[in-house]
């Protein structure tokens, strides 16, 4: 059974609905001040908006595209204590408030602005909440081939979403369960796994190590004198798990332990082009099973065409879809997901949903 340091997991990752005014609002209910927030319109096409605070709250960048960074000076106004403010919006036309759009926010806590960090080659500023596993890191690429960029977690991360914000250049995704270290996704595409040396080197010398991960000589990662932002992720018992499994093609579909009731799932099959980046919810609706998705690589509105449907269950969670998406027969995929509540608190004792 699994035991962790984290008895709430809202002080940490919190998922906030709430309805678009087109003026400026401040919403609370997250539980923390947010340092990252991921933007979607559930109801509208609008693009994925991420805002986090070490690039600054007005600096958006879009998940399904391939974009620099834009300065949307009245979306994101300010990170607040309980929540967030959001301005009118005219500069993103609605994505974070549009007049009665329908939102999501995805919301996780690092540790505020940052600092310098200079266990790696390159220096970084790193805001990073070692409890949780999570670290915010901007940093700027020097095209040095095995390049190491220091994050912050002190434990590996298994798992790495990096972006060139200078100009326009394809997301990058690293995860543990990834070919090796060489191999890359791209957050924007629904494109299978390709070998890429150039983003995070190859093989097992690209593996991120306690203090840093590592560069190839450009590739969307490292390209000289351009800015970057990188979200890194390190498991936590209880509280986070980036893993894999393998789909059965059944509404009948596999179970996926992760040692904690999930509140947030996002997978990507590896193997195949055709799978996007689903993302599940407890609160999209809050109840089994979980038909309710968005999808990071597209603008496209809240679907329920079953395409991701899950249970969220106490100790993991379970496909029940037989789409390609997330659960062909034989199909190979990744997933990311943090916890509503442990299965088991701090003290032994089975926790409860809070």
């Amino acid at each position: 059974m699994a035991y962790t340091t984290i008895n709430k997991s809202t002080e940490h990752f919190n998922t906030k609905l709430y309805t678009g005014t087109g003026s400026t609002q401040a919403l609370t209910g997250v539980g923390f001040q947010p340092d990252w927030t991921w933007f979607k319109s559930r109801s509208g096409n609008n693009s994925h908006l991420l805002f986090d605070v070490v690039r600054g709250v007005t600096k958006g960048i879009y998940s399904n595209l391939s974009n620099a960074e834009d300065n949307l000076a009245d979306s994101l106004s300010s990170f607040d204590s309980d929540g967030f403010t959001l301005g009118a919006d005219t500069g993103s036309g609605g994505g974070v408030n549009g007049n009665t759009n329908s939102m999501a926010s995805w919301n996780w806590k690092a540790n505020g602005a940052g600092s310098a960090n200079t266990d790696g080659d390159i220096a970084s500023t790193v805001s990073v909440n070692t409890t949780s596993g999570f670290s915010i890191v901007k940093y700027t690429g020097n095209a040095t081939d095995n390049a190491s960029v220091g994050h912050g977690l002190g434990t590996a991360p298994k798992m790495l979403i990096i972006k060139e914000i200078t100009s326009t250049s394809n997301w990058g995704v690293w995860h543990q369960d990834l070919t090796d270290g060489g191999y890359r996704l791209s957050l924007q595409e629904t494109t299978a796994q390709v070998s890429d040396t150039a983003f995070m080197g190859g093989g097992n010398r690209a593996i991120p190590t306690n203090s840093v991960f590592y560069l190839g000589s450009g590739g969307g990662g490292n390209s000289s004198s351009d800015n970057y932002i990188a979200y890194a992720f390190s498991e936590i018992k209880g509280f986070s798990k980036m893993g894999s499994y393998t789909g059965n093609g059944s509404t009948d579909g596999p179970f996926v332990y992760t040692g904690f009731k999930p509140a947030f799932v996002i997978t990507k099959r590896i193997d195949s082009t055709g799978g996007g980046w689903g993302i599940n919810d407890n609160k999209r609706p809050n109840y089994n099973p979980e038909n309710l998705y968005l999808v990071a690589n597209t603008n496209s509105v809240e679907a329920s065409d079953g395409s991701w449907t899950m249970d969220l269950l106490s100790n993991g969670w379970k496909a029940r879809y037989n789409n390609g998406h997330f659960n062909a027969s034989g199909g190979s995929y990744i997933y990311m997901a943090f916890a509503e509540a442990p299965l088991v608190g701090t003290n032994g004792v089975t926790a409860k949903a809070r």
